[in-house]
């Protein structure tokens, strides 16, 4: 190689390595700008990182509270769902409640529009039982008045029935002491004025016959008995004389009935028949006399609770007065009360 090439040679690589350098300051310029534009494009990526992310933390921030206000909300709407749902409930329940106070209602309706229908029959009732009772008022007027116009007439009645009790005591006192002054063995009942008399005195046994014994004390004891019943003070009380005839229980209930009245009856015609006697006395008897045959169906009794055989043959006189039953029921009373 001659020395231009040589020269030429060692002028390329001068020049070569000249240009690498200017390059390589080139790319360290470059590279020292990219480094720059690359720390400064670092910086803002940081800086605007900082940023953002102080903005996603507020944002962050922002969206949790927001979450939570909308959590508190969705609590707030799901309580509000809640109490709009039992309030739904609470409604369907008050419907239901006012459907059943509905049919209520109308069946107290009709019960009231029956009611009230009943209210005016009741009405209709009260108005005609009004009417009754102004008709049982007036009735009532008149049983009032019926009964002071009965009452009196009771009052009347009561007296007279006290006059006849006394009457009856008066006779019975005047004819016992009649007897005992005509010496007459006749004893008076103290209660009623009945006489009994033995029957052996008056007849044989099984006959109606009046014997001697017997008349003669009839044509005693007779116009004594009438003087004190058919006196002026008793004759116009006196309702009845009955002259009864009573057997023993020997024989038969007939035939002793036949014997008893027979002898009831021949007493009666004996007494209708005395010459004693008065036409007014004898008119009198006419009209009250009676004879009365009881057989056996009332004898008497000994201590023991026999059947006294003579004493329940026998004759008696009893007496009526007007009114002798009310008489007796009286003295039935007054009995009970004096017990």
């Amino acid at each position: 190689m001659t020395g231009k090439a040589r020269k030429r040679g060692r002028s390329s690589r001068v020049d070569g390595g000249a240009a690498w350098i200017s390059y390589s300051d080139m790319m360290a310029a470059l590279l020292l700008v990219f480094v720059l534009v690359l720390c400064y494009t670092i910086y803002q990526y940081f800086s605007l990182l900082e940023t953002k992310t102080a903005e996603l933390d507020a944002q962050t921030a922002l969206l949790t509270s927001q979450q939570e206000t909308l959590d508190e909300q969705q609590a707030q709407l799901l309580d509000q769902q809640n109490s709009l749902t039992s309030a739904l409930t609470e409604i369907e329940e008050q419907k239901g409640l006012l459907n059943v106070q509905e049919q209520t209602l109308t069946e107290q309706e009709v019960t009231i529009a029956a009611a009230q229908a009943a209210l005016t029959d009741k009405e209709d009732e009260l108005n005609e039982m009004q009417a009754a009772l102004s008709e049982q008022e007036t009735s009532l007027n008149s049983a009032m008045d019926l009964l002071e116009a009965q009452q009196i007439a009771m009052d009347e009645q009561q007296q007279k029935l006290e006059d006849l009790v006394g009457v009856r005591t008066k006779i019975i006192r005047d004819l016992a002491s009649a007897l005992t002054e005509a010496d007459l063995k006749a004893t008076v009942d103290s209660n009623t004025g009945d006489i009994m008399l033995e029957s052996t005195v008056f007849f044989d046994y099984n006959s109606d016959t009046i014997k001697s014994e017997g008349v003669a004390f009839l044509n005693r004891f007779i116009p004594v008995y009438l003087s004190v019943l058919l006196s002026d003070d008793y004759a116009e009380y006196l309702g009845e004389i009955v002259i009864e005839g009573h057997t023993d229980t020997t024989g038969s209930y007939l035939y002793n009935l036949e014997l008893s009245q027979e002898r009831a009856l021949s007493v009666a015609k004996f007494c209708l028949q005395m010459e004693s006697l008065t036409t007014k006395q004898q008119e009198m008897l006419y009209d009250i006399l009676t004879a009365k045959g009881r057989s056996y169906s009332d004898p008497v009794y000994d201590d023991n609770g026999n059947v006294d055989m003579d004493a329940s043959r026998r004759v008696e006189f009893k007496f009526r007065l007007k009114d002798s039953e009310m008489i007796d029921e009286i003295r039935d009373i007054l009995s009970e009360d004096s017990q």
